[in-house]
Parts: C-alpha cells; sequence; structure tokens
C-alpha cells in the first residue's frame, strides 16, 4: 500500500487522497474543525469575513466551501456568493443548510475553476490552499477570476518557522488526528493527513510571494493562534 507521505508527494495522488479524505469525513467535518481549533474555527472565518469588506451585491466566490460557513456568512452581507467544493457530499450538506436556500452550491475543482475572466469581486477559501494539490495553478485561477481591485482572503492552517514549535504543532496534531481517526472512522490516517500536509505546505511567508508571483499587487499575511494558523489578504491591482 502507498504510504500517506508518498501520496502527498505528487500531485496526482494528493488530488486522489484529498478526494477520498474529505468525501470520508465530510459527515463529521462540523465537528472536527471545532475540535482541532479549541473551538475558535466560526470566529476566524467571521474574522476573515469583516476583512473582507464585503458590500452589498458584491460577487463572492467561496471555494473549498465545506459545508458552507463562509459562503453563507458572506451572503448575510448582502453579496451573490457562488459555494464551490470538489467533494459532493460536502456541497449535498451544505445545501442542506437553514439559511442556503437561494445560494448556489457547485462541485468543481479549484485548479480549474468554471467561471469566466474578471467574475467575482472577492474569492474566499477556508482550509483550501493547503490541501490543493497544485498551489501555483489554483492561486493563478483565483488571479483570473477577480475583477481588477478584487480581494482574496484564506484561512488555513500555517507551517511554523521555528522548528522546536513547528515539531510541537505537528506531534500535537498527529497524536490527536490519529486518535480521531480510530474513534470517528477506524482509520488514523484520515486526520493525520492534516499534519503531513502541514509539512509539505510552504508556510505563510512563501504563500505571499506565490501570489505575488501569479500577479497579486498586494499580498500578506497575519498570524492567528500565536502563528499556528494564518489569514492571508491580497488584491488584484485596478489596472
Amino acid at each position: 500500500m502507498t504510504s500517506l507521505g508518498a501520496l502527498l508527494d505528487s500531485r496526482e495522488g494528493k488530488r486522489r487522497l484529498t478526494r477520498r479524505v474529505f468525501a470520508t469525513i465530510a459527515d463529521r467535518y462540523d465537528l472536527i474543525t471545532v475540535l482541532l481549533s479549541y473551538g475558535r474555527d466560526r470566529h476566524w472565518k467571521n474574522h476573515l469575513v469583516q476583512r473582507a469588506e464585503i458590500r452589498d451585491s458584491e460577487r463572492v466566490l467561496d471555494l473549498a466551501c465545506g459545508t458552507g460557513d463562509l459562503t453563507l456568512a458572506a451572503a448575510t452581507r448582502g453579496a451573490r456568493v457562488v459555494g464551490l467544493d470538489i467533494t459532493p457530499r460536502m456541497i449535498q450538506l451544505a445545501r442542506r443548510k437553514p439559511d442556503a436556500a437561494g445560494v448556489p452550491f457547485l462541485v468543481g475543482d479549484m485548479t480549474a475553476l468554471p467561471f469566466g475572466d474578471a467574475s467575482f469581486d472577492v474569492v474566499t477559501t477556508g482550509y483550501g490552499l493547503r490541501n490543493v494539490p497544485a498551489l501555483d495553478s489554483a492561486l493563478g485561477e483565483i488571479y483570473r477570476v477577480l475583477r481588477p481591485g478584487g480581494r482574496f482572503l484564506s484561512l488555513d492552517f500555517d507551517r511554523p518557522r521555528n522548528p522546536l514549535v513547528r515539531f510541537a504543532y505537528l506531534a500535537y496534531l498527529t497524536v490527536v488526528g490519529s486518535a480521531l481517526g480510530w474513534v470517528l472512522h477506524g482509520d488514523p490516517d484520515m486526520y493525520r493527513y492534516i499534519p503531513e500536509t502541514i509539512r509539505r505546505y510552504p508556510g505563510s511567508a512563501a504563500v505571499v510571494e506565490l501570489m505575488r508571483r501569479v500577479g497579486f499587487a498586494e499580498a500578506r499575511h497575519t498570524p492567528v493562534l500565536l502563528g499556528l494558523m494564518a489569514i492571508h489578504v491580497a488584491r488584484r491591482d485596478e489596472a
């Protein structure tokens, strides 16, 4: 059997693994995000939506939308929002949320977005960039579908730069993730996936450089939870 690490080290392997993992955990996704964020997940997502400064009638695309938390939070601002996720079960669950009526949720791949150029004023994602198998392609697609002056915001786990902090953080996630995987799915690899993706994630500063490389005029990140998480904010220039 191919190891978890070996699958994550290839784009196609990570693509297959990501689809399998999220299809398996979809029904418990909301619970897991609460547990692994110490109950702060909803607060961070609301903070991201506030920082997006979404205005009435703007078009917003929420990528890797999961069960729709960010999507529906943006919709409360009066925006015309679309949620997109690669996992069909996530989309089914998002459509069942009490406030989801009238909000379109689509199955799709964030490395090949089914939208025209300059279609959206704002793009958001929660835990999307770390999971995508081709980060450069995803950022290029996000830049393409944003209108001039459009904003992109991302919330995700980060890869701490301090080696000791990183070791302790990944060890904690590995132990807790393995236990949750056994209890909820009978498979420790289900949530060991998270620390393994963090090990391979370039980190928030490197993601800022990738954003600038694909064309974003402004890009920065803000540490969250003492740098264990990060919020990225980028803007396409007006030209």
